[in-house]
């Protein structure tokens, strides 16, 4: 399981920004904290709470905010247009990043077996893991403002 003070696992998956690219976990890593927010699918209710609250009340000036999800790069863009989110979200369809942080969630429904866990990871310029937040139960969000304060300490 990933722990604090582990260094951050690297992994590939596609990075839906403007476009949809090749993402890289290591490419991101160097200049600024980065915060993985994992959520279980795109469109869900307590998701897009979550997306939302990233989008509206977290001040993301000094990180690179990525949220990580299993659904597939166009539902993720779709997605984040609809709800103008000003941050990239990474579809890890293959499960990498999921199975790297231990973020996974067996789900029953809609053709899926496996999701990712609510979870929120921090990590710091040097690549390694400074806090880190798993849901105890699906409809769980972060503290915010653990969050910030995490992500403060990781700049500092």
């Amino acid at each position: 399981m990933t722990a604090v003070g582990d260094d951050a696992p690297d992994f590939t998956a596609s990075i839906v920004d403007d476009d949809i690219e090749p993402f890289r976990l290591a490419d991101h890593l160097g200049d600024e904290p980065v915060v993985l927010a994992f959520f279980p699918a795109a469109f869900s209710n307590t998701c897009t709470d979550e997306m939302e609250a990233l989008r509206d009340e977290f001040d993301r000036s000094d990180c690179a905010l990525f949220g990580v999800s299993t659904d597939l790069p166009h539902a993720l863009a779709a997605y984040r247009t609809q709800y103008e989110l000003p941050f990239a979200l990474v579809a890890d369809p293959g499960h990498r990043a999921i199975e790297a942080y231990d973020a996974v969630e067996d789900f029953e429904g809609y053709g899926v077996d496996t999701v990712a866990q609510r979870a929120v990871f921090v990590i710091d310029a040097d690549g390694v893991v400074t806090y880190r937040w798993l849901a105890e139960n699906p409809g769980q969000e972060p503290d915010y403002d653990a969050l910030a304060d995490a992500v403060a300490e990781a700049a500092a």
